[in-house]
């Protein structure tokens, strides 16, 4: 596995996009991509998530992260989303994190983070919870990149111009600008 591939995590609070924008940037620079392991777990559960199902989900992120790192070509790939919403979920709705994603914050981290601003309107989905609390997560967004001196940047706009900001920041990053 090529060990200097760059990884940007496309994160954010829940209907900011991440997933629409993650695969349009891959294809964009023909780069591999890693989807959100979390949304098909949660896809099959049959009752309330608990403290394992996070842990759970914290490998399933992982796991698929290092799959696409074993395979690809490319120089960089795009992540939708990160293990980091396993902390702010669990925080939230379970009060705690397991620790074991505490310990890998640190160790896993990402090159550079696009940070999907709350512009976007609300879009219903069975998987999303808090309509009402956008502005507070995207607070706790900011906290946790912060905690982690993450290399981050907020990306707002509708429809094109967000993904010419996604790319604007990449290309910026990427010494392409």
């Amino acid at each position: 596995m090529n060990k200097n591939i760059k990884k940007i995590a496309i994160v954010g609070p829940e209907s900011t996009g991440k997933s629409t924008i993650s695969r349009l940037l891959a294809k964009h620079y023909k780069v591999s991509w890693v989807p959100e392991y979390a949304r098909y777990y949660c896809e099959n559960l049959v009752a309330d998530y608990t403290l394992q199902d996070e842990v759970n989900m914290y490998y399933g992120q992982v796991a698929l992260e290092d799959a696409v790192l074993a395979i690809t070509e490319s120089d960089f790939i795009i992540c939708d989303t990160t293990f980091i919403t396993v902390k702010i979920w669990s925080d939230e709705v379970l009060g705690e994190t397991p620790q074991v994603v505490l310990d890998a914050l640190p160790q896993k981290p990402y090159d550079l983070y696009l940070l999907m601003d709350i512009d976007l309107p609300w879009q219903d989905d069975p998987l999303r919870d808090f309509p009402n609390k956008r502005e507070y997560f995207m607070e706790v967004w900011h906290k946790e990149l912060q905690a982690l001196n993450a290399n981050y940047k907020v990306i707002g706009g509708l429809g094109d111009e967000r993904i010419a900001n996604a790319v604007k920041a990449i290309d910026g990053f990427l010494g392409r600008t």
